[in-house]
């Protein structure tokens, strides 16, 4: 596989995921689609126009909330309630800096219960019963308990995301956030495929650590929290 060098698909990294490597994972209508809800609260349209939005509205009920990623801010149309405006820094990675000292752990579909408390304890983002389902995750145990974990999720033609990026407290300061992040790294550039991720502006220590691995900020976008009435 040629690896990707024109990242214009990530202006829209839901929709064009939902078109390729998730397909299976999606419902689509049209010009809209979402993923199953055990998956991901994510849903795309094609092109925020009136058209795409009822074509959305059949794959959702009354007051069903799901959070769109744009590149802009999007003209929401009548009949939907936005929750919550959010920017997130889109971050690229063209070159693999470091190797990866060692591998990780492995997670399937055992360790959902765990990975599920992880995440509502740090946060990194959605994670659902079946996010699982959306790309290869690898932890790390002590003493039989999961203390941190990194994974992918959308994965547009040539692209994957890295996401799910956590460590419990108790145990921060020791690496693991960027070791796991490593091993993604090589994993992503040996299949011929570009890394992404998307993190919160304010999160300063993160976009730190991500700029030392090689990751640069492509742009600002807009996730949208929104229901439809």
């Amino acid at each position: 596989m040629t690896r990707v060098t024109d990242f214009g698909v990530l202006d829209n990294p839901i929709w064009f995921s939902a078109q390729t490597a998730h397909r299976s994972l999606v419902r689509i209508n049209g010009r809209a689609c979402r993923y199953a809800k055990d998956v991901s609260p994510f849903a795309a349209v094609e092109t925020a126009t009136q058209a795409a939005f009822d074509d959305l509205a059949a794959l959702v009920a009354p007051q069903d909330g799901m959070g769109l990623c744009t590149a802009d801010p999007i003209s929401v149309p009548p009949g939907w309630q936005v929750a919550r405006l959010m920017p997130l820094t889109q971050m690229v990675c063209t070159e693999q800096r470091h190797a990866a000292a060692a591998s990780f752990l492995t997670l399937g579909e055992p360790d959902v219960s765990e990975m599920l408390a992880l995440t509502a304890a740090t946060e990194p983002g959605p994670f659902l019963p079946a996010t699982i389902r959306m790309g290869r995750y690898f932890g790390v145990r002590e003493a039989g308990r999961l203390i941190a974990m990194a994974g992918e999720r959308l994965q547009p033609d040539g692209l994957t995301e890295i996401s799910a990026v956590c460590t419990d407290p108790d145990f921060r300061g020791r690496g693991y956030a960027r070791a796991l992040v490593r091993y993604l790294l090589q994993l992503t550039f040996a299949d011929s495929r570009t890394p992404f991720l998307h993190v919160k502006p304010e999160n300063e220590a993160a976009i730190k650590l991500y700029e030392a691995l090689g990751f640069t900020i492509r742009r600002t976008m807009q996730l949208t929290l929104l229901a439809r009435e």
